[in-house]
């Protein structure tokens, strides 16, 4: 108890003081899964839609491997992008192993599969609803991914934030192809890791309750973009209404 309660306060102490050292670890976690969700979401919410309202043959096979991906381990991910990376592998000559780069690869490869699918289901869900609707009125499939999308643009918006949580969270793959090292690639999740093991608890427990108010936050914004869904929609779909006066 006693280590608890002293490592509680000295870890205290550190965020309020501002540690740079613990601060500047934050800054670096939120700039490395901030670029991947940037990058992840800029790609994963085009294909998700377009998976959304798309029919081809082989698409069920498309869909079940996307599913697998949302289950993949991160450290099997880390590996990957880490083999990928090496002196040895196909992108080796970047030289971007043990760097931001090569953490904001992985962390952006572990989101989209979770950005595709969960756009993918928002814009089929809408399709099933409106589709008929607007493909009566000759719009073609891209014209119709592009409506359905801005009418679920308040349920992508979580899609977005949940996205920037998974990152931010994650360990594995960071720690694989970032290799911990102090003051280059260590982000919070790894120096708690490091940090735990290495018996600096303050340490590591200033930066978990830092963690705990990103992710306590994030969850927060998404409570609030639902209840700013309900308030602006009423209830009523903004794109039945846009059919309609078509």
């Amino acid at each position: 108890m006693t280590t608890l309660t002293d490592s509680t306060a000295t870890a205290l102490q550190l965020i309020t003081s501002l540690d740079s050292g613990l601060f500047a670890i934050v800054g670096r976690s939120l700039s490395v899964s901030a670029t991947a969700c940037v990058l992840s979401c800029g790609l994963g919410l085009v294909l998700g839609a377009w998976l959304g309202v798309a029919r081809f043959r082989g698409r069920g096979a498309v869909l079940t491997v996307l599913n697998t991906f949302l289950a993949v381990p991160s450290v099997v991910v880390g590996l990957v992008i880490y083999l990928l990376l090496s002196r040895t592998g196909p992108l080796g000559f970047l030289g971007w192993l043990f760097s931001f780069k090569a953490m904001v690869l992985a962390q952006a490869v572990l989101v989209l599969p979770v950005v595709t699918a969960l756009t993918r289901q928002a814009v089929e869900d809408a399709d099933g609803l409106h589709g008929e609707q607007l493909r009566s009125l000759g719009a073609q499939p891209l014209v119709c991914s592009l409506l359905l999308a801005w009418d679920e643009r308040y349920a992508l918006l979580t899609v977005v934030i949940a996205s920037f949580g998974r990152a931010i969270s994650e360990v594995g793959a960071v720690m694989v192809v970032g290799g911990n090292i102090d003051g280059f690639t260590r982000v919070m999740t790894t120096a708690i890791a490091l940090e735990t093991s290495k018996g600096d608890l303050p340490l590591a427990l200033g930066l978990g309750l830092i963690l705990l108010g990103v992710v306590l936050l994030l969850n927060m914004m998404i409570g609030w973009v639902r209840r700013w869904r309900e308030s602006q929609e009423g209830g009523n779909s903004a794109l039945t209404a846009q059919v309609v006066t078509a």
